[in-house]
């Protein structure tokens, strides 16, 4: 598919239907995550590739905020072969498979595999897991849906 900015996310099994936020690569080299103040917002790295576009497209959002769940409090139920569909601003809709979902320790992120170029249309999903540590004010895990495009609607 052509370069087209997301405009919604929709993950009928767990009950998300959330709009897009663009997000930058911030000064410390990580993604910036999206404005905590709005629980039901995802975010992409929109100087990257868009969903549905050759590459891996990166879209983060918030398991949880001080005040209640957030958009991806729900991710770890997914598994593979559930699917999830981006609407584009062209008007396309792109429709991904997951291929996996797993979790990584943030001392040992797998940038190269969740990260890496690629021929093929890839999305990953990604937010916080694990225990919370209030002393670094962070979870100490991320988890990653791995998935590909599907079909387009």
């Amino acid at each position: 598919m052509p370069r087209s900015a997301p405009i919604r996310l929709r993950i009928p099994k767990i009950r998300v239907d959330a709009p897009f936020t663009g997000l930058k690569i911030g000064p410390s080299g990580a993604l910036d995550p999206p404005p905590a103040d709005d629980t039901n917002l995802v975010g992409w790295q929109s100087a990257g590739i868009s969903p549905g576009q050759r590459g891996t497209a990166i879209v983060a959002g918030h398991l949880d905020t001080k005040t209640s769940p957030a958009v991806f409090a729900r991710l770890s139920e997914l598994a593979p072969g559930d699917s999830f569909e981006v609407d584009r601003a062209d008007g396309t809709t792109a429709v991904f498979l997951i291929d996996s979902v797993e979790n990584f320790d943030k001392g040992d992120f797998p940038d190269q595999r969740v990260y890496a170029d690629t021929p093929d249309a890839l999305v990953r999903l990604i937010t916080c897991a694990g225990a919370y540590n209030r002393t670094a004010r962070d979870y100490t895990e991320n988890l990653v849906v791995f998935a590909h495009l599907d079909a387009i609607a």
